[in-house]
């Protein structure tokens, strides 16, 4: 892929923890129960400190915080951690994303005065007062709206970032308007990637929401108007209409050595179904090698992106059942992580020169081709770039 004096960018999931429960998130059921298999972790700043020595920081461009399955408002030491980036880099831009539904104003005046003008915080706010909440479960609007002013006074360079969906598709434009008058810099609609499962390895329609006691909330439909339909999700939906689900769901924990994957797609040519072969052929082109980025856990595991990270802990699979785990398992979860490793050593190691990009050369997901490469990155289907167009 890259080597470690190549890198310019860090994703970092500092924590997680999160105040919201949103039902299409890995960190929870639906939105509902807590995932039995997602970690408890968070990286303090003696952690943050130790992986990103004073050196690699001057390296880099950026780095930026988003979560998998944590918000950052919700780390003890995000505000230490962005300001000790600062401190050594003073022209590395420094961002993050958010529900901003925590934390006191006066904590986002700091944070605006730490990141300064390199720098700006996304907003993820999928509506208005009446709808932001049926999809940021938990979140609560005045608190939102109060946190957002007092960055934005401060100094703060303030995105909107609006997933839409068909219970909020009809308040873009007033969601734009607001934006412009609280003086956020830039709105983004997003057209969906997140109406396709993999857990059953299909596209869908509806989505159903759930609570903390599990009782049935919104039911989540991608937007009507074609506008804010994403165009890829569309066309997969036509690939995928015949199908029947993939058998996602083995009845027990499979050992790596069994591959779970043969299980799920077919070696067999004549027994594969369309979306199958959408995956098996994908050329991929990796974002984050182009990039020359790589992203790093709650745990401290490195990875080469949020996708490959995500796989690790999916609610849907039994424990350690994505694929990703037959590529980790060849050098060790252990080995892996920068918090008792060198970043240096993983990063010019054979996870990320040998074992991650060999696999896009497989000829098949079943022969080990990684799955979320080929959905993510491949060059026909790239519904996640779709998003922002």
């Amino acid at each position: 892929m890259y080597k470690y004096n190549e890198l310019r960018t860090v994703h970092l999931e500092i924590t997680a923890a999160c105040n919201a429960s949103c039902p299409m998130c890995s960190r929870n059921i639906n939105g509902g129960e807590v995932n039995p298999q997602m970690p408890t972790a968070e990286l303090d700043l003696t952690a943050i400190e130790k992986i990103f020595d004073p050196e690699f920081v001057r390296q880099l461009d950026r780095i930026y915080l988003c979560g998998n399955f944590g918000d950052p408002i919700a780390a003890r030491d995000t505000l230490e951690a962005l300001r000790y980036f600062r401190t050594i880099n003073a022209t590395i831009n420094l961002s993050m994303h958010t529900n901003g539904s925590a934390k006191r104003p006066e904590w986002w005046a700091e944070l605006a005065r730490v990141i300064g003008p390199k720098g700006y915080v996304v907003f993820s706010l999928d509506g208005l007062e009446d709808t932001n909440h049926l999809y940021r479960q938990g979140t609560v609007w005045s608190k939102i709206m109060e946190n957002a002013r007092a960055f934005i006074a401060a100094g703060g360079r303030a995105r909107w970032d609006y997933i839409v969906f068909a219970h909020n598709e009809h308040q873009v434009e007033d969601a734009e308007a607001l934006s412009k008058q609280m003086g956020f810099e830039r709105f983004q609609y997003k057209k969906s990637a997140r109406f396709f499962s993999n857990a059953s390895g299909m596209t869908k329609e509806m989505h159903q929401a759930a609570n903390r006691r599990g009782l049935a909330t919104t039911l989540l439909q991608p937007p009507t108007n074609s506008k804010y339909r994403n165009s890829v999700i569309d066309e997969l939906s036509k690939i995928s209409k015949n199908d029947q689900p993939l058998k996602f769901l083995p009845s027990k924990v499979v050992d790596v050595k069994d591959k779970l994957y043969s299980q799920i797609f077919h070696k067999d040519p004549t027994k594969k179904k369309p979306m199958e072969r959408v995956w098996d052929e994908a050329e991929i082109k990796c974002k984050v090698q182009e990039e020359k980025s790589l992203y790093i856990s709650a745990e401290g595991i490195v990875q080469p992106c949020c996708w490959t990270a995500n796989q690790m802990y999916v609610w849907y699979w039994n424990q350690r059942g994505g694929q990703i785990w037959t590529a980790i398992d060849e050098v060790g979860k252990d080995n892996l992580n920068a918090v008792s490793h060198s970043l240096e050593n993983i990063v010019n190691g054979r996870y990320f020169q040998e074992v991650v990009p060999n696999s896009w050369g497989k000829s098949s997901c079943a022969d080990g081709k990684l799955a979320v490469c080929a959905k993510t990155c491949g060059t026909k289907y790239d519904a996640f770039s779709e998003q922002f167009k």
